[in-house]
């Protein structure tokens, strides 16, 4: 038997991790190792046409599956495209392993052709960042990368000179076991003591929920019934809790809607649960608040905290509901249904009202015909801009949906790169890449991976011509808006020239059609829908101090958003608020 190389035995290790692909573009550095992958049947590498596609798609396969995920660049330009989408990955902790192949090991620091430094350029968006200088760190220092990328749900990155991987591995290395899931992690009693003091104590409670009440749905429901707590959410907390939940009161944020901003502010007790919520504009300095996050780093960095409490939300209810009294009051939980339920109908006029003959196409009336069509399992990939607006608002979630994008780190070109991996997990689920048009131009030559694997991705164009979100934050800083207007091709011909099913859509009457033939086809499709760059969005509660790096205005061109199908589960909500 042929001695094993470091290559090969680091792709053994990554098999051995549960990773499955490896997402990244070939290259003279990076060749020992695809090489080593086209040999090992337990693995495959996935050509991308852009590095950076390669970072979102691997980080979003980690969302969907929740488990390690991977990609690869090759020296200096080639693993430097990575670093965006390894940002964003890191700060949705998603847990990832990047290796970035480095040039000869006995030319570094020579000014050598494509020399970079990796192990510091990528210091700042990974956990763990270190390079294979000796062929003797093998198998240690790769095991310990992934340990880290599992075990604090972030990056590792992991350098390795061309030359190295073609040396053979050492003998007899150790074959540590890995690290492949996370436990729960229990608050002390001491701080459960403390909150359930304060939760007795409290009135007037308010549940705020983000992406660490993943998996607690049940457990936050039965806390929020026994303490009569509405309960609002973030962004990222939306796909988690807002479903089957009769204490909704809506999103606050800059993207918000409903009475969730009220709620917190009107409460004397406001708890957030698994949220590190950026916008501490929209959270109240003048009540009492308590936090629960899995990460202690994250516990009062938004707000000044009254008690924080390092443990997951669902071990932390779990132990936390048996304990509270029961509050049998629920006056203020059913003002701020009540609240929920007025606001969401003052607005849905905004995309009822002749949206059928609206042209352009009113955008609000694109996500409600999508979110209608779509399938209950569906995975949703969103771009940053107006289509975290949109998603926001209109696509549903049911605890089998999946919403994810850049929602931390809010780069451009999104969608369709995550589409990928979220697809490459499950060919038979659909996904649907809710693209903008500047978006989907950024890192349009990824279309083309969709044509080569035939994905079956539907991207669904929300092509206003325009950078609108931009546009916004000009109108706002009191500019005239300049060098935000794109001059696009008919993208519906742009995806058959590729070979794939492409459409354009101009009239209302022509989406549900072009949207269900879309949904129908059995590979790749885009569907251009031409919308109207004047249909804008603001939050339901503004300052001078909210507008700051986001794009809000107050004129006359500014729709407030419609809220979808979100109506119908506020006024079913309000029909079980007891009658005097």
């Amino acid at each position: 038997m042929a001695k094993q190389n470091v290559a090969e035995q680091f792709v053994d290790i990554l098999v051995r991790a549960g990773v499955k692909r490896l997402y990244g573009v070939v290259g003279d550095s990076l060749n020992p190792v695809v090489d080593a992958i086209r040999r090992n049947a337990a693995i495959d590498w996935i050509h991308v046409r852009h590095e950076e596609t390669a970072a979102f798609a691997a980080g979003a396969e980690a969302q969907i599956t929740g488990k390690l995920a991977a990609c690869a660049g090759s020296c200096g330009p080639g693993n430097l495209h990575l670093i965006n989408g390894l940002y964003d990955a890191h700060r949705s902790m998603a847990p990832v392993l990047a290796l970035a192949s480095h040039i000869p090991s006995s030319e570094i620091g020579l000014g050598y052709f494509q020399e970079t430094h990796p192990d510091q350029l990528f210091r700042e968006c990974s956990h763990y960042n270190e390079m294979i200088s000796n062929p003797k760190q093998m198998p240690r220092l790769l095991q310990t990368a992934i340990q880290h990328a599992v075990g604090q749900s972030g990056v590792s990155v992991v350098s390795l000179p061309g030359d190295i991987a073609s040396e053979p591995a050492p003998d007899k290395a150790l074959e540590t076991a890995l690290v492949t899931s996370r436990p729960t992690v229990r608050p002390g009693d001491t701080e459960i003591d403390k909150l359930v003091a304060m939760i007795d104590e409290a009135d007037r409670i308010t549940l705020f929920c983000g992406s660490g009440t993943a998996g607690a749905h049940a457990e936050v429901m039965e806390f929020a019934e026994k303490i009569k707590s509405p309960v609002g959410h973030a962004l990222r907390g939306k796909e988690w809790i807002q479903y089957d939940n009769p204490y909704d009161v809506g999103m606050s944020g800059l993207l918000g809607y409903g009475a969730a901003y009220e709620a917190t502010h009107e409460c004397d007790l406001l708890i957030l649960l698994g949220t590190d919520f950026p916008y501490n504009a929209f959270l109240p300095d003048d009540v009492k608040i308590a936090q629960v996050d899995v990460r202690p780093e994250r516990l009062g960095r938004r707000s000044k905290l009254d008690l924080a409490v390092w443990g997951d939300v669902k071990e932390t209810l779990r132990c936390l509901t048996p304990r509270v009294k029961p509050k049998g009051n629920r006056r203020f939980l059913d003002k701020m249904l009540k609240k929920h339920a007025d606001a969401l109908e003052g607005v849905v006029k905004a995309y009822t009202r002749k949206v059928e003959k609206h042209v352009p196409i009113h955008p609000e009336y694109v996500a409600s015909v999508l979110d209608e069509l779509a399938d209950e399992d569906a995975v949703f990939t969103v771009d940053t801009g107006m289509c975290n607006v949109w998603a926001a608002r209109y696509i549903s979630p049911n605890g089998r949906r999946r919403v994810i994008g850049s929602f931390s780190h809010g780069s451009m070109a999104n969608a369709l790169p995550m589409a990928i991996g979220a697809q490459f997990t499950d060919r038979g689920r659909q996904v649907v890449s809710m693209s903008g048009d500047g978006g989907f131009a950024m890192l349009m030559g990824d279309f083309l991976t969709l044509v080569q694997y035939d994905l079956p991705v539907k991207v669904v164009l929300f092509n206003n011509s325009a950078l609108s979100m931009v546009e916004l934050e000009m109108l706002v800083a009191g500019l005239p808006s300049y060098g935000t207007t794109n001059k696009n091709p008919d993208f519906g011909a742009v995806a058959r020239a590729c070979g794939a099913y492409g459409v354009r859509v101009e009239k209302p009457k022509d989406l549900t059609g072009a949207l269900k033939a879309a949904f129908k086809h059995k590979g790749p499709a885009l569907v251009d829908v031409v919308t109207d760059p004047n249909a804008l969005s603001i939050p339901p509660k503004i300052s001078a101090e909210m507008v700051t790096g986001f794009a809000l205005s107050a004129s006359k061109m500014v729709l407030d958003g419609g809220v979808g199908r979100m109506v119908q589960m506020a006024r079913s909500n309000l029909r079980n608020v007891p009658r005097p």
